[in-house]
């Protein structure tokens, strides 16, 4: 018996949305993996810094800067990929503007934080200066807050469900972390602020590989339940 053509149709709607998707998912793993390497390396090449004591804004200025520049510039999009592309992977009752929205502004943010200087110590503050502050701390925020609204709409897709206790922690510990570093002023600046780095890119990457996998095979054929708050 030949299936109906609206079936057929959707059915290659589908096909090509779930494409488009893990194309997303590969941008995203991408940028996640170029920031990483290049901005590890320069943990290694700038023997003038101390990793432990220097923040990653520095490590823009001087050698090897305009290659942890660019990292910043790929992750962007990367961002940008993972908010459309979760939009895209959940169901539509699952699906909230919100972190896409976020992730969005993440990226352009990072931009901003890269293309502005942060100021030197022991000269003038700079109008550059203050911009890099602003931009940096709209993207820790923004990626963030996005990182937690994202972790929990996956508890209302039932193909999604079994990934949301472990992205959700993740995002959680990562929040906090944030938020330590930020106000805890023992905190080393160079530690606290890779450990986040490093908390945020773990997520990241691992949301970006499920997007490249899909759901968990035993629950891609579940009906979709309606959401509960």
């Amino acid at each position: 018996m030949d299936m109906p053509r609206s079936t057929v149709a959707a059915a290659g709607k589908l096909d090509r949305a779930d494409g488009a998707t893990r194309t997303l998912g590969v941008i995203a793993l991408i940028g996640v993996a170029v920031f990483a390497v290049l901005c590890g390396a320069a943990q290694f090449l700038r023997t003038d810094y101390n990793p432990l004591g220097m923040p990653l804004s520095f490590y823009v200025i001087g050698p090897y800067g305009g290659m942890v520049e660019a990292a910043f510039y790929v992750l962007a999009p990367g961002l940008a990929a993972l908010g459309i592309g979760w939009y895209r992977a959940l169901a539509p009752h699952a699906r909230s503007a919100a972190p896409l929205l976020l992730f969005v502004v993440a990226g352009i943010a990072l931009c901003v934080t890269a293309a502005e200087f942060t100021d030197v110590p022991g000269h003038p503050p700079t109008l550059h200066g203050h911009i890099h502050v602003i931009a940096a701390g709209v993207t820790f925020i923004c990626v963030t807050v996005a990182m937690l609204l994202q972790s929990w709409r996956l508890r209302f897709d039932p193909r999604w469900r079994d990934r949301f206790r472990s992205a959700f922690v993740l995002a959680a510990i990562t929040f906090v972390a944030l938020w330590v570093y930020a106000l805890v002023k023992p905190v080393p600046r160079g530690v606290g602020e890779k450990v986040v780095i490093a908390l945020i890119l773990l997520w990241l990457w691992r949301a970006a590989w499920w997007l490249l996998r899909g759901p968990l095979a035993a629950h891609r054929e579940e009906p979709d339940r309606p959401a509960h708050v």
